[in-house]
C-alpha cells in the first residue's frame, strides 16, 4: 500500500483531479475541499507529479497532531526524525497555511517549524540547515485548521501549474493547472475542433494541446522538489520519464485554434506554444471575435473573456459578452460552447440558455464554467 499523499488543486475541481489519479491507476482514499489524498509507493508521488494537470502541489504527509499553541506545534515538530530527510548542507523552506486555529497566523506556524527542525538538526547533528525560501532542498508544509496540524513534505517543490512554457503573458492569464481542469471539464475527446476565439497568451489551448497529443506536463518543467530529496531515485525517475517520452503522440489530426483581437496577445501564445513544443499543432491567428467563424462542428468553443475587476468596467464589458453569445448564436452550430468568467451579472449578457454550470475559483474569485448547446 506504501504512503499516503496529499494533491492539492484549486477549489471546484477536486472530482476532476480524483478522477485524473484514478486514470494513472492509483488508488484515491478520499476528497476534501482543496484537494484529494491517494496511497501508492515513492513511485506514485513521481508518477502524479509527471501526468496530473489539474494538481497544484503533491504532499507527503508525515504526521497529523492536535496543535493548541505554539509549544504544541514546536515540540510535536521537533520531535521527528529529521535527520531521514535533511543534512545541515542541505535548505529548508516551510509553507504553513492555518485556518480558524489557536495559532492565527500562517508566517509565525512557519517560523515556529522552522525553528523546531534546525533545533533538532543542530543538537543531533551539531550543525543546522540554511533556510533558502525560493528554492530549497527541502520544502516542507504545515496546514493546521481547526488546531489539528498535518505536517507534510512538498514533492514537487514549485507549483505544479509552473509547467515551463509560460515566456510571455498579458493581462491576468489563467493558471495552468485551472486551465487544463477547464479543458477536462469541456469532456473534448480530441477528435473535433478545439478552439478560443479570446485565447490571450494560449494558456487554455496549450492544455488542450498537451492533453490532446499525451504529453506528460511535467517532461516541460525542468525539475522537481523530489529530485533533491534524499532518497532521490534516479533509476525510477529516467524510466518514468522515457515512458512518458514513447507515450507523446507526434502528430495530431484535429484542429486546435486560438485567435485574439490583439497582436500582443497573439504573440505572447506564439512563444509560450514554441516554448511547449507545440507549434505544429496549434493554430494561431489575430482575429475579433465580430469576424471569428469555426470550421463546421461539432467541436468545442472556449473563452475566457475579461470580467471587471474595478467599478464601472462592468458596463464597458457588457456588449463584449452579448456580442459572444450573438457569435455563439449565429455562427457555432453544432458546436458545444463554454465561457469561463468571474462575473455573473456579465454572463447574463450573453443571452443564451447554460445547459450546466460548474463553480470554479480563479484564485480567490468565485466563477463559473458555463456550457451552452449550440444549434
Amino acid at each position: 500500500m506504501g504512503e499516503t499523499y496529499f494533491a492539492t488543486c484549486a477549489k471546484g475541481i477536486e472530482a476532476v483531479l480524483a478522477r485524473e489519479i484514478e486514470s494513472l491507476g492509483l488508488a484515491v482514499a478520499g476528497e476534501r475541499t482543496g484537494g484529494v489524498a491517494f496511497t501508492g509507493t515513492m513511485e506514485a508521488a513521481y508518477r502524479a507529479n509527471l501526468w496530473l494537470r489539474t494538481a497544484n502541489r503533491v504532499l507527503m504527509p508525515l504526521k497529523e497532531f492536535d496543535c493548541f499553541s505554539e509549544q504544541d506545534l514546536y515540540s510535536r515538530v521537533r520531535k521527528l526524525d529529521w535527520p531521514r530527510y535533511l543534512t545541515p548542507s542541505m535548505t529548508l523552506a516551510v509553507d504553513a497555511n492555518v485556518r480558524d486555529s489557536h495559532i492565527t497566523h500562517s508566517k509565525y506556524a512557519a517560523l515556529k517549524t522552522k525553528d523546531a527542525i534546525v533545533d533538532h538538526l543542530r543538537t543531533k547533528l551539531g550543525s543546522r540547515p540554511d533556510v533558502n525560501p525560493n528554492d530549497p532542498d527541502l520544502r516542507v508544509n504545515v496546514h493546521i485548521h481547526r488546531n489539528r496540524c498535518t505536517l507534510s513534505l512538498d514533492t514537487s517543490g514549485e507549483s505544479l501549474h509552473r509547467r515551463g512554457y509560460r515566456r510571455a503573458q498579458v493581462e491576468a492569464p489563467l493558471k495552468e493547472t485551472l486551465a487544463a481542469a477547464l479543458v477536462e471539464l469541456t469532456e473534448w475527446d480530441g477528435t473535433t475542433p478545439f478552439i478560443d476565439p479570446m485565447c490571450g497568451s494560449g494558456t487554455i489551448i496549450i492544455e488542450a494541446a498537451l492533453k490532446a497529443a499525451n504529453i506528460a506536463p511535467g517532461l516541460i518543467r525542468e525539475s522537481f522538489g523530489f529530485e533533491r530529496w534524499l532518497n532521490f531515485d534516479k533509476a525510477l525517475w529516467a524510466r518514468l520519464t522515457d515512458e512518458a517520452r514513447a507515450l507523446r503522440k507526434s502528430k495530431l489530426d484535429v484542429v486546435i485554434a486560438g485567435y485574439d483581437a490583439s497582436s500582443k496577445a497573439v504573440k505572447a501564445a506564439a512563444a509560450n506554444i514554441r516554448a511547449a513544443g507545440l507549434d505544429e499543432i496549434i493554430t494561431l491567428g489575430v482575429k475579433d471575435i465580430s469576424d471569428f467563424t469555426p470550421p463546421p462542428g461539432p467541436g468545442v468553443i472556449i473563452v475566457n473573456p475579461p470580467y471587471g475587476e474595478r467599478l464601472g468596467d462592468k458596463e464597458e464589458l457588457a456588449p463584449l459578452y452579448k456580442q459572444i453569445g450573438d457569435v455563439f448564436k449565429q455562427r457555432c452550430g453544432g458546436y458545444t460552447g463554454y465561457v469561463f468568467t468571474g462575473n455573473l451579472d456579465l454572463a447574463k449578457r450573453i443571452g443564451l440558455k447554460t445547459s450546466r454550470r460548474f463553480v470554479l475559483y480563479n484564485g480567490p474569485i468565485e466563477s463559473r464554467l458555463l456550457k451552452f448547446e449550440l444549434y
